[in-house]
């Protein structure tokens, strides 16, 4: 039961950051990889929080393992990591990079405090 709940979860997830995608990539392009660094810093917010709120386990499967697990993606993140590698565009492999991770960091510690004190 709870893989199906993870399973609903996840396809909603990935068809809101298909959209999300598609949304970005018309505003802001796709020479830099903005739709993909956005989707992992909301996602890692909202896990913090769903953390820190302290949601009962079955909201927690279909959130944030499904959900939240179709709406990051970290195989994209590594591939576009790699394009910008062969591209030969260091910098933006740097910025992106860390922006990715450590953004991602401190948006999960936010969302963890935040979920914390509404818990």
């Amino acid at each position: 039961m709870m893989a199906g709940i993870a399973g609903l979860g996840a396809a909603l997830g990935a068809l809101g950051r298909y959209g999300t995608t598609r949304w970005l990539q018309a505003v802001y392009g796709n020479r830099w990889p903005i739709a993909t660094l956005f989707i992992n810093w909301l996602g890692s917010a909202l896990l913090g929080f769903l953390t820190g709120w302290q949601i009962a386990h079955l909201w927690l499967v279909l959130l944030g393992t499904g959900v939240l697990g179709g709406f990051t993606t970290y195989s994209t993140f590594s591939h576009e990591v790699v394009m910008l590698l062969d591209q030969r565009r260091f910098a933006a492999t740097a910025g992106y990079l860390g922006l990715s991770v450590g953004g991602g960091l401190l948006l999960a510690a936010g969302g963890l405090w935040l979920g914390w004190q509404l818990a």
